[in-house]
């Protein structure tokens, strides 16, 4: 008789690597690396340099603001030259185009009205965040600036004169900028502010909700926009922290876009202004470039780097410009050291040829890099007087990885010798890049230097030296290395409980990011206790509906799933999504992912219809909202894929999962953790349509490219390990499976102990094995090992008791103790009827396998009844062709095969047979075994011919 159990496979640490969790899972103000004030920064530099023209001699640079000689913070419509706020410059003009009395002289040329202006000019009126997005040299500066001047003139304006400068700096403006009547904080590059975690949700709040009117005026690159809130399905907490705390302070900001091409409507603006002969010149190359593009000097500075490459031109000029780029790619935000670009440059060099490209002096190569290219600017711009730092144009940056594409990563080597220049602040934003990259090894190597540093120039109990601790934690348990990180965020919340108290927010971060490690280390009492403590204080403290609360109560209905209990978890997520609905609408990103989380419980309380439900709603908000390959987007049909490969749609979940893999395959690389999720997804729907050599093969390069990556004790790797046996024993290479489970326990015992949910699902594996290999006896140790851990750890009622209650149960069936198999199911049927109900997956496994012992002890009208129950339930709920509904018609044909009602056999294993040729082809195993019982049937009828005709 064929019965099928309930088994726990090596998968889950794939699956669930895109099930579990949007953002729903910490508070992001603490995760962010938080950088120090560094002084000299690039505004004061350029100040200096712009000395020669009168208008800005008026001014100065104090306590890190743009300032009258006095100390006065200017008004608006005393700030008449741009340049100082960020707009680039443009060629000086050579005849009398230049606007009549424009102090910045010819540097500057009229104003191109944009489309947006008006756009932008009411939204200023109005007061508020409003942010300017697009590519660089898009002319976002200038429209700000213009859009000021004309609308706010009599509002001082507050220019940090370093975008680099730390949160102190922040703090000081956001107390000046409230005492003023109408003020308006300039930020320029918002993504320095964003990176460095100086702006956050609470001071916008803070400036906004004062008295008087308040603006916040802001520009930001695109390309820095989808790095800071575009995060992999798969993202941990530190890269949630970051994109947590950037769309926090994104979703405040009235966002306009303005498009580097110039629209007909702005090109015949740019007509009428064709005097300047500037503008005149850009109109010239209006089909390939924007006017502020052109102006800017962008194309022009291209070209220049792209010809320098020729034999005999400047190679090592480029050589130490493409260096530089690759440093900003890699996450550098300040200055960087010529030192650094000196060090650098050769490979680059190297790489294009070396020698025979007859390179200049390195002497000559620094001043081909630095040369101002027509009076505007210089591929590398000095900002130190002796030259000792350079910036990179940003239009190099932007139109480099346009053209290497998104997985063009700036080269492992690269990033060590970036380290040892780099400044703390720019140590932690290089390890953040590295994290959002997957790239965590030399994430961790960042994070360490930081740590080393901050506690060298700010003690222990400093607060940014905490939050490069914290950082660092999240970073060791990416890797896997969960005791480490314990170790780590203990150390940092003794001392915030001891320095700020109990109530602090950072203290309560703290509590609840070692919550987390201490879920994946499977202490899963232990993290409730933190999540609730942390929760009851939110709750007393911020009030119910607090963005904090409602994560820690997410977090919580988390941890309740993982306890097994689902009902609860339930509730807390239908209850932080009824929160989320009311006080953010619909389509906010948080109430997205709360239902996401919603669907996921729903689909192990089994009600799968309703899971599928939800994930499509979510997909759907997600695909018009965020566009189709946006990592949200990415997560919910890899969600969908699931679901659908538990409806037995296998099929349809194979389509999306391969959709999902040509995205990240294409948007991420191969090698991103979250291309590596989807391709292990993919193996297993592979694996459960029966094209086993096809889901090994995707299984053996998962797990090659996690061993190269990740290490052999990664947790990612020990999952690609157990799924690859899995495959093999589902091929019947059981003797290769059972090598494969050794090896992975033997790491998860050494690595994570003996009680570690992952240990015992490989020793359940193992004992699998063991009983398909015929060894009962010690497929029976294990199974009962693993059954007394979960019983104390987990309780008698958790899903995974009852699976190993269950899976002991076959092998003392298999031993021939039937009674006792009888005796061990009936006791895991009563228990799944009172806790998941009678319709539940897991319900219907423990009647079926009751049925199977009972048919075993020839009780079979009892074994019929429940096999018919079973049998009407599936067709109801999962529907006639669902795998699990074949099983149960097989099963019954089997039982009615054995009463001697041959006829009645032979109709339902034809039926089954023939839906399974239909639905998974000639070839499917499962088709397979029905052709076998059909056959074995037709020669009990004595049709021996049409048996044969089968075999």
């Amino acid at each position: 008789m064929i019965g099928g159990l309930a088994l726990v496979a090596a998968a889950p640490a794939t699956l669930a690597a895109f099930k579990v969790t949007d953002p729903w899972v910490l508070g992001a103000a603490a995760l962010v690396a938080a950088l120090a004030l560094v002084a000299a920064g690039l505004w004061q530099e350029r100040f200096k340099r712009l000395g020669q023209r009168r208008d800005e001699q008026r001014f100065k640079v104090a306590d890190g603001l743009l300032t009258f000689r006095s100390g006065r913070v200017p008004k608006v419509r005393q700030v008449r030259d741009p340049l100082p706020l960020g707009v680039h410059p443009s060629a000086p003009a050579q005849a009398t185009g230049a606007q009549p009395g424009w102090v910045a002289g010819n540097r500057v040329p009229v104003y191109v009205p944009r489309d947006v202006d008006g756009e932008l000019r009411e939204r200023l009126a109005a007061g508020g965040f409003v942010l300017l997005v697009g590519d660089s040299t898009a002319g976002k500066t200038r429209a700000a600036f213009e859009a000021m001047r004309a609308q706010l003139p009599d509002h001082q304006v507050f220019v940090p004169a370093d975008k680099n400068a730390g949160k102190d700096v922040m703090a000081a403006l956001t107390e000046r900028i409230g005492q003023a009547r109408k003020a308006v904080l300039w930020l320029d590059d918002l993504e320095h502010f964003l990176r460095s975690g100086t702006l956050t949700s609470v001071q916008i709040a803070r400036i906004l909700g004062g008295r008087g009117h308040k603006v916040i005026l802001a520009t930001l690159r695109s390309a820095e926009e989808d790095q800071l809130t575009h995060l992999p399905p798969d993202s941990d907490a530190t890269q949630r922290g970051l994109g947590d705390q950037a769309a926090h302070v994104l979703e405040q900001a009235h966002r306009i876009r303005l498009k580097r091409i110039f629209s007909p409507a702005e090109l015949e603006r740019a007509h009428v202004r064709a005097a300047d002969e500037r503008i005149a010149d850009a109109l010239d190359y209006a089909g390939e470039y924007g006017i502020a593009e052109y102006l800017a000097a962008g194309p022009h500075l291209q070209d220049a780097y792209d010809n320098a490459w020729a034999v005999g031109r400047n190679p090592r000029g480029a050589a130490l410009v493409a260096a530089a780029i690759d440093c900003r790619r890699a996450g550098h935000l300040s200055p960087l050291p010529r030192a650094l670009l000196e060090e650098l440059h050769q490979d680059y060099l190297d790489e294009h040829g070396g020698q025979r490209l007859r390179p200049e002096p390195l002497e000559q190569a620094w001043q081909w890099a630095t040369r101002q290219r027509r009076s505007t600017a210089a591929l590398l711009q000095s900002v130190d007087e002796d030259g000792a730092r350079v910036e990179v144009f940003d239009y190099l940056v932007d139109r480099h990885q346009q053209r290497v594409g998104p997985t063009a990563y700036v080269p492992d080597q690269v990033i060590p010798l970036i380290l040892r220049h780099a400044v703390t602040t720019d140590t932690e934003a290089v390890a953040l890049q590295m994290h959002a990259q997957g790239r965590y090894s030399l994430a961790a190597e960042a994070f360490q230097q930081a740590v080393q540093t901050r506690r060298d120039s700010d003690g222990e109990e400093h607060p940014d030296t905490l939050t490069s601790r914290g950082n660092l934690a999240l970073t060791l348990g990416g890797l896997g290395r969960l005791e480490e990180a314990e170790a780590e965020q203990r150390a940092v919340l003794e001392v915030r409980r001891r320095v700020l108290g109990e109530e602090h927010p950072d203290t309560l971060t703290s509590r609840g990011n070692l919550a987390l490690t201490l879920r994946g280390l499977g202490r899963l009492e232990e993290a409730e206790a933190e999540h609730r403590a942390v929760l009851e204080v939110r709750r007393r403290v911020l009030g119910e509906e607090h963005p904090s609360t409602l994560i820690s109560r997410g977090n919580l209905a988390l941890t309740l799933g993982g306890l097994g209990r689902l009902e609860e978890a339930e509730v807390e997520h239908r209850a932080v999504l009824g929160i989320c609905r009311r006080v953010l609408g619909e389509e906010h990103p948080s109430t997205l992912a709360s239902r996401g989380n919603l669907a996921l419980t729903l689909g192990d309380l089994g009600r799968l219809e309703e899971t599928e439900a939800e994930h499509r709603a979510v997909l759907e908000v997600r695909r018009r909202v965020l566009g189709e390959e946006h990592p949200s987007t990415l997560a919910s049909r890899g969600n969908l894929a699931g679901v659908l490969g538990d409806l037995g749609r296998l099929e349809e979940a194979e389509a999306e999962q391969r959709a999902v893999l040509g995205i990240c395959r294409r948007v991420l690389g191969e090698e991103h953790p979250s291309t590596l999720i989807s391709r292990g997804n993919l193996a297993l729907t592979l694996g459960g349509l029966g094209r086993l050599e096809e889901a090994e093969a995707e299984h053996r390069a998962v797990l090659g490219i996690c061993r190269r990556v990740l290490g052999e004790e990664h947790p990612s790797t020990l999952a690609s390990r157990g799924n690859l046996a899995a495959t093999l024993r589902g091929l019947g290479r059981l003797e290769e499976a059972e090598a494969e489970q050794r090896a992975v326990l033997g790491i998860c015992r050494r690595v994570l102990g003996e009680e570690h949910p992952s240990t015992l699902t490989s020793r359940n594996n193992l004992a699998l094995t063991l009983r398909g290999l015929g060894r009962l006896e010690e497929a029976e140790v294990e199974q009962r090992a693993v059954l007394e851990v979960r019983r104390r750890v987990l309780g008698e009622e958790h899903p995974s008791t009852l699976t190993s209650r269950g899976n002991l149960a076959g092998v003392l069936g298999g031993l021939g103790r039937l009674e006792e198999a009888e005796a061990e199911q009936r006791a895991v049927l009563g228990i799944c009827r009172r806790v998941l109900g009678e319709e539940h997956p897991s319900t219907l496994t423990s009647r079926n396998n009751l049925a199977a012992t009972l048919g075993d002890l020839g009780r079979l009208e009892e074994a019929e009844v429940e096999q018919r129950a079973v049998l009407e339930v599936r067709r109801r709920v999962s529907g006639e062709e669902h795998p699990d509904t074949l099983t149960s018609r097989n099963n019954l044909a089997a039982t009615l095969g054995d009463l001697g009602r041959l006829e009645e056999a032979e109709a339902e294993h034809r039926a089954v047979l023939e839906v399974r040729r239909r639905v998974l082809g000639e070839e499917h195993p499962d088709t397979l075994i029905s052709r076998g019982n059909l056959a074995a049937m037709l020669g009990d009828l004595g049709r021996l011919e049409e048996a044969q005709a089968l075999e």
